[in-house]
């Protein structure tokens, strides 16, 4: 299996500490990368973790407080100055590509790539992008503005080929393709050899989910059932669930509650609040709902 990887490059919410940068992701997947959120300093972020700017295929901003796209527009014109070619894609709500046109036209005149702005509808459960292995889908969510999450899911792949039976019934190298794609095989003398000889399983496809920031929804586990990997702000515990109502975020005990509901593999804990300087006991409390619950730093990288 190729490697599907989180790496955490901001965990903080929108007042800046010490501790933590505001949020952003970067979601690695079969050598494809592509960032969520871009707080301020990401690219500082990108600099530390080593990721290649130039492999960067597309940014998903999940709603537009500064603290998830101040950073977008400086980046940007990093990529400029590198000499950066291949278009950037922006995928935004609406009201946002009017304000980064206006950056775009004031702070980086003269860049030699495309930066395609791609509107968002955060009301809907949507396929936003899709490629030969891959789709991504808006993550309706509640917040105090239109924010969505977005749901990274690898598409099935084809079944492995078992060379050993392959070999053994002369299988040309030609219709390996075939094979994999569940073609049974016909020796010369007419003997149908069943695909299942020929082949072992597929590896199952993997699914991240990543929804911040957003108030306790009791359906959300639907649309995120089964992911191996969910991500879920967590920017209180219950001893400030009067601010979590009231701003319009999740308590950890919360995030919590969404995993074990929709029996994901694992729950990334973010987007803390600058009260925590020690968040073992966002953790602490997750782990009370649902054992496996990490929480995320920024330079952690996790496996889906």
């Amino acid at each position: 299996m190729g490697p599907f990887r989180i790496h955490i490059l901001g965990c903080g919410s929108a007042l800046p500490t010490l501790n933590h940068y505001a949020s952003s992701q970067i979601v690695e997947i079969r050598e494809k990368l592509f960032m969520i959120d871009c707080g301020e300093g990401t690219q500082m972020q990108l600099r530390r973790s080593k990721i290649r700017f130039t492999k960067l295929r597309a940014v998903f901003i999940s709603h537009l407080h500064g603290d998830h796209c101040f950073g977008l527009i400086g980046m940007i014109s990093t990529f400029g100055m590198l000499g950066r070619t291949a278009p950037l894609h922006v995928y935004a709500p609406e009201a946002f590509e009017p304000i980064l046109q206006g950056q775009l036209d004031f702070f980086c005149k003269g860049l030699e790539f495309k930066v395609e702005f791609h509107a968002v509808d955060t009301l809907k459960n949507d396929v936003i992008y899709e490629d030969q292995s891959l789709t991504i889908e808006t993550i309706p969510l509640e917040h105090r503005i239109p924010t969505c999450g977005f749901l990274f899911r690898e598409k099935p792949r084809p079944r492995h080929i078992n060379r050993e039976m392959t070999d053994c019934y002369e299988v040309p190298l030609c219709q390996l393709n075939n094979i994999r794609n569940g073609m049974d095989w016909t020796t010369p003398e007419g003997i149908v050899i069943a695909n299942e000889r020929l082949t072992t399983p597929a590896d199952p496809p993997r699914a991240y989910a990543y929804c911040s920031d957003t108030r306790y929804i009791p359906t959300l586990h639907e649309l995120v059932a089964g992911v191996d990997t969910l991500y879920h702000e967590s920017t209180y515990a219950e001893d400030n669930l009067s601010r979590a109502r009231l701003y319009w975020h999740s308590t950890a005990r919360q995030a919590a509650t969404v995993a074990r509901d929709a029996h994901v593999g694992k729950l990334l804990l973010g987007h803390f609040s600058a009260r925590y300087e020690d968040e073992t006991c966002i953790l602490d409390e997750a782990k009370q709902v649902f054992e496996n619950s990490w929480l995320t730093n920024e330079g952690l990288v996790f496996d889906v």
